[in-house]
């Protein structure tokens, strides 16, 4: 059992959307925090087929509800229109709610009710650092930190059927492609893209698609949870800088399965991949729970300096590296970055175990880091 950081109730006002990647825990969260609230479950398949036929039951069933009731539906987006009869009953009866789901692409493309603005939007992480008793950065760099993955040695077949039952329920079932094997092909080099800069073509050609079709492809992820972006860093100094966004699957440990990285071995390319996807997944759960306000970027030349994380307008710079021993050749990227942005905070995150400044660059070992993050002491 984990402890979740995110404090749902403090957050809940009238009504909110919960969404989350499946199997990040929502519906536990939910059952742990709410025991005895009403609640619908839409995977049940007779609940569901009798409230698509008819939604109006969901508003009969709630009419004796006295205000101030706390009503949870899972997975919302299995009967849309029930969000019509939610919306009259926290106007009418002044019920509130909290509505879950694994995708929020069924609620956009049904042109389902999204209440009027009464209701909150926020997102539920995997396990982040704060929430594992046991935590291994090896293991959290290897299996990702969707709960019942990261809680195993090899999680392999558990990511394999990961990945078979989001292809069979998300995709195939609600018919978002036309042909699944296309899709499938697309994820495993979406994956090869996995913390870089996308080029649409280049993901084409190596699919036999077009870029339109991946395009829409890379939507349907974002919709569904399963990946999303990271836009770059554009205000342009001195050096020119690359425009387009950076992809990451929402777990590294998806990326991980999709890549074939089954044995990742520290100090080898893979590994430092693996190893700043996991750094840039924390800190986007950290500022997804605490810092929404907070624009991430990330800034890259077109001569290939990079920096991994700018946080807000250029206010901190994070550069994210896998080995053990830190050399002046890993700063040349926060070096740049500073010139041009000369009252930046620039931090190295590294596995080198002792956490110091050279100049005005902290480097930081990776376990002080997540230990600062959670604490409020990065941003």
């Amino acid at each position: 059992m984990y402890n979740r950081v995110f404090n749902i109730e403090k957050q809940l006002d009238e009504a909110m959307f919960l969404f989350g990647a499946r199997q990040v825990g929502k519906s536990t969260l939910l059952k742990e925090r709410f025991p005895r609230v009403i609640f619908y479950n839409l995977l049940n398949s007779e609940l569901r087929r009798r409230l698509t036929r008819n939604p109006e039951l969901f508003r009969t069933s709630l009419q004796d509800a006295p205000a101030g009731t706390l009503v949870i539906v899972d997975e919302i987006q299995k009967v849309p229109d029930l969000l019509d009869e939610v919306h009259s009953l926290l106007v009418e009866k002044k019920l509130r709610f909290i509505l879950s789901g694994s995708s929020a692409r069924k609620l956009k493309k049904s042109g389902a009710n999204t209440l009027g603005g009464r209701a909150s939007k926020r997102t539920l992480y995997p396990l982040v650092w704060p929430e594992v008793t046991d935590f291994e950065i090896d293991r959290a760099v290897q299996n990702g930190m969707i709960p019942r993955h990261y809680m195993i040695k090899n999680a392999t077949d558990r990511l394999e059927g990961y990945v078979d039952i989001y292809l069979r329920e998300e995709i195939q079932e609600e018919a978002l492609v036309q042909n699944i094997d296309d899709f499938t092909r697309f994820m495993e080099v979406a994956a090869i893209s996995d913390g870089e800069i996308i080029n649409y073509e280049n993901i084409a050609s190596d699919c036999g698609i077009s870029a339109k079709t991946v395009k829409a492809y890379f939507n349907i992820l974002y919709d569904t949870l399963i990946g999303y972006e990271v836009p770059a860093y554009t205000k342009v100094i001195k050096r020119k800088v690359s425009q387009a966004p950076k992809f990451y699957y929402f777990d590294v440990g998806l990326a991980n399965y999709l890549m074939g990285r089954h044995s990742l071995k520290r100090g080898t390319e893979d590994f430092g991949h693996a190893f700043e996807h996991y750094v840039v997944q924390e800190v986007i759960a950290y500022r997804g729970y605490y810092k929404r306000q907070e624009k991430l970027s990330y800034w890259h030349t077109y001569t290939g300096l990079e920096v991994d994380l700018i946080i807000g307008d250029a206010k901190i710079a994070i550069e994210i590296k896998s080995s053990e021993e830190i050399k002046s050749r890993h700063l040349g990227g926060l070096k740049a970055f500073k010139e041009e942005h000369p009252n930046s905070r620039l931090i190295l995150v590294s596995m080198d175990l002792i956490t110091r400044k050279i100049g005005d660059i902290e480097l930081i070992y990776i376990l002080d880091f997540l230990q600062m993050l959670w604490d409020g002491k990065i941003f």
